[in-house]
């Protein structure tokens, strides 16, 4: 039995939820993580591996140890969490799709070679797009193609980097890389690095995210990004570039989600802004600091997670989860607000989940003599209590009266709220039970005098600067629009630059034509007017076009090298 790899629970699952219907489907949706987080937890232990030969390579489909378990136990929990989130729905298409994603996920973090970790990675990519799509609008559709889009160039730059690091070692084991393995350490290294958003590459998350169903984003939120720290921190630890990355991840969203009106996009920039406390972890790379991003992933799942389901729930009630409609919410779903507020304080205060994990990072940082960094990341930490913590709830449910009165969540919305809220308490007052579960050997203890005052006084000061902006006007407006950052790179700058590209190559080809035909009338004759050149070199058809002159340069190419 402890040879049975738990994605197998999940990807089962998926085949009986989509022939299955009502209670039943109900019960499978809930007994999976369940069956699958007990089965990793009684019957795998740390040093189990599971491999089979294809051809003339060793394939691990399964290597447990303390860090892939870890993230396992997690991904356990929070497709549990989801689900109970997501039973009200009737949408086949979306049940599918959260188990294939749950399952990809719990897959990839014990994948023990760099093939079965790619082949979970493009899982992650096809079964999370359909979150998207399952929103069902034309917008989502399209958000949805971009997202794609980045998930695959990821998966091709990891299968092309694993297949260049099977060539430079022999091996396909999937340990840790650095960049000193030059072509095949970069190529890996980017493909993890656009799942894990860096800075340039995160287009995808902020515009994609948003667009997911109302339980779509609480899936998404929860797997994609924390498989790629996971990557990283076995991959890449202790490279001292992700500091920096890090470092810029968490500052620069900050600046995007204070004038952003979507209050589910705000909290797509607040996830990358703790993206990179884990990045700037995993580049320090002492035992403290990937500690601290182990913690931090299993805080950040489960406070976030709480966070967009109260938006979540939101959406699904009031219709809209922009905050120039919404305000005053409190009166028509109070247990909703009390929730989403707990999920608000879960982001760094004393005696809740993000205060014990994300301090690791920060101490780990102040002892690696990042000082000035150490500055940077208070900031971002300031910033995103004030955001997350303080905009997205007091705009959902206590600004200006939006005059909307609707029902509470659902029941089975505020059963998962519930979990997430009393797990968000549980980690924050007792952590001596995750910090027990950690990878590495450690020292640390967060509840001293100096930091609990030290982070009370953080927070107190971004709450003051809310109220202050707020009182005085200054608060950036939330205005119905859509802000672009990098996505306008490739949703605006590219379109433009391609239908350019296009006239210029219809050009040079016209001019190409006219220069080639003049001379050889004969060969014109007897080529050029033929049914097939007419076909190739046919305005309707300019690809072919393309592919033809590609082909004369080719063979004038191959000509000169055989006899040049």
């Amino acid at each position: 039995m402890s040879e049975l790899p738990p994605f197998v629970l999940f990807f089962i699952a998926a085949l009986l939820v989509a022939v299955t219907r009502g209670t039943v489907r109900q019960v499978i949706l809930l007994a999976t993580p369940l069956i699958a987080g007990l089965h990793l937890w009684f019957n795998i232990d740390a040093g189990v591996v599971v491999t089979h030969s294809i051809m003339s390579y060793e394939l691990t489909a399964m290597r447990a140890d303390k860090l892939g378990l870890l993230f396992a136990y997690l991904f356990c929990i929070a497709s549990f969490i989801a689900s109970i989130f997501s039973l009200h729905l009737k949408d086949t298409k979306q049940h599918v799709a959260g188990v294939m994603y749950a399952g990809s996920a719990v897959g990839a973090v014990l994948a023990g070679d760099l093939i079965t970790l790619f082949i979970f990675w493009e899982l992650l990519a096809v079964s999370s797009v359909f979150l998207i799509w399952a929103r069902g609008s034309e917008r989502a559709f399209k958000a949805g193609m971009r997202y794609l889009l980045f998930q695959v160039l990821s998966g091709l730059l990891l299968l092309a980097g694993a297949l260049v690091y099977y060539h430079d070692t022999g091996s396909l084991a999937f340990g840790h890389i650095g960049l000193d393995m030059g072509v095949a350490g970069w190529l890996i290294f980017i493909a993890f690095g656009i799942k894990a958003a860096f800075p340039f590459l995160h287009g995808w998350l902020v515009d994609g995210y948003p667009e997911a169903t109302v339980t779509g984003m609480v899936f998404l939120s929860a797997f994609s990004t924390k498989v790629a720290v996971y990557a990283l921190a076995r991959g890449f630890a202790g490279e001292d570039i992700l500091v920096y990355i890090g470092v810029t991840m968490a500052c620069f969203p900050i600046f995007y989600a204070a004038i952003e009106n979507d209050l589910r996009k705000v909290l797509a920039y607040c996830l990358i802004n703790q993206l990179g406390f884990m990045v700037t972890g995993i580049g320090i790379g002492t035992a403290l600091a990937l500690n601290g991003v182990v913690a931090h992933v299993f805080s950040h799942v489960i406070y976030k997670g709480l966070l967009l389901m109260a938006m979540g729930a939101v959406l699904y009630r009031a219709g809209s989860i922009n905050s120039s409609d919404l305000g005053g919410l409190y009166k028509s779903m109070p247990k909703t607000a009390v929730l989403g507020i707990v999920g608000a304080l879960a982001i760094g205060f004393p005696l809740f989940a993000g205060f014990i994990s994300k301090s690791m990072v920060m101490s780990a940082l102040m002892y690696g003599d990042y000082g000035y960094l150490w500055l940077l990341m208070l900031f971002a930490s300031a910033g995103v209590f004030h955001l997350a913590g303080i905009k997205v709830p007091y705009f959902a449910f206590f600004a200006h009266d939006s005059g909307i009165r609707t029902e509470e969540a659902p029941r089975n919305m505020l059963i998962a709220m519930s979990i997430s809220a009393a797990l968000c308490l549980f980690i924050g007052m007792q952590p001596q039970y995750l910090y027990a579960l950690l990878p590495w050997e450690m020292e640390y203890w967060p509840y001293d005098v100096t930091h609990v005052l030290a982070q009370l006084q953080l927070l107190f000061f971004s709450a003051l600067a809310f109220v202050w902006l707020n009182k005085k006007g200054f608060y950036p407006l939330g205005l119905p629009s859509v802000n672009l950052d990098m996505e306008w790179l490739y949703r605006k700058l590219l379109p433009v630059g391609v239908r350019r590209a296009m006239l210029f190559l219809r050009s040079a080809k016209e001019s190409a034509l006219s220069a080639v035909t003049a001379p050889v009338q004969g060969i014109q004759s007897v080529f050029f007017q033929s049914s097939v050149a007419k076909y190739y070199l046919s305005e309707s058809w300019p690809t072919g076009s393309m592919v033809f002159w590609i082909s004369v340069i080719l063979a004038a190419y191959l000509l000169l090298g055989i006899f040049g």
